[in-house]
């Protein structure tokens, strides 16, 4: 018996606007499919509630893979694409494996000979790198930086330094909550000269995207972050 496919299925940044951001043919095989590993299932029903689904959401078969999903888990996900069953893969928001647990599935797929398809969709942190004008060709994605504040300062001075000798772009995000004071502290401690590019709501209405040197962000009007999803570049190159 040939194994199912585990299609790496994107959804959206936050809002309802599924034709702006996939392909129809994404749309289309989300319709199809009955089984979805997804990391929260509450957000995952809204989505194939907007996708309108063949089946009705509710007779769905929705497989949960979080943060706490131990690793011992896993092979109980994959055991319908064994059995040949085609499953989709969904992150919270964006695209499932970037910055998502969803990336440890697909690494024991690829031992299990299990075929990975990853489809088009929006991920913020490729999008905020498009839009920024920093380097595309250098970049590094680092995740979360440390939540105590001189850990937090010590690392920015790092990762600047680091873009600076190899002109390399780097990006991070932080919890939305904490937004402002990770701002705040890369304006207190960064270069003037160093670019920072403030990516906020990407793909969504209140969508902001703006790139200035440190110097200049200190003599303007700082944007409203505070429990707003935003990434965040520094440039020093």
């Amino acid at each position: 018996m040939s194994t199912g496919t585990l299609y790496m299925l994107p959804v959206t940044l936050g809002a309802d606007n599924l034709e702006q951001v996939l392909p129809q043919e994404v749309i289309q095989l989300a319709q199809t499919l009955d089984t979805f590993i997804v990391e929260n299932e509450k957000t995952a029903r809204r989505f194939l509630s907007l996708v309108k689904t063949v089946k009705p959401v509710r007779e769905l078969t929705l497989l949960t893979l979080n943060e706490h999903t131990i690793d011992a888990e896993l092979p109980a996900l994959l055991a319908p694409l064994l059995a040949g069953k085609n499953i989709g893969l969904m992150s919270e928001a964006g695209c499932p494996g970037v910055a998502d647990p969803g990336a440890r599935l697909a690494a024991l797929a690829h031992q299990k000979n299990i075929r990975v398809a990853p489809l088009v969709g929006p991920s913020s942190i490729l999008l905020a790198l498009m839009g920024s004008g920093f380097n595309g060709q250098r970049f590094t994605f680092l995740g979360y930086l440390p939540s105590d504040k001189q850990a937090r300062i010590q690392k920015l001075k790092e990762i600047e330094r680091h873009s600076r000798q190899y002109k390399e772009t780097q990006i991070f995000i932080e919890t939305p909550y904490r937004n402002q004071h990770l701002l705040e502290d890369m304006l207190a401690h960064c270069s003037g000269e160093t670019k920072l590019c403030i990516a906020r709501n990407i793909s969504l209405p209140t969508e902001l995207v703006i790139s200035r040197p440190i110097r200049d962000w200190k003599t303007s009007e700082l944007p409203e972050l505070h429990k707003q999803p935003t990434v965040f570049l520094l440039f020093a190159g």
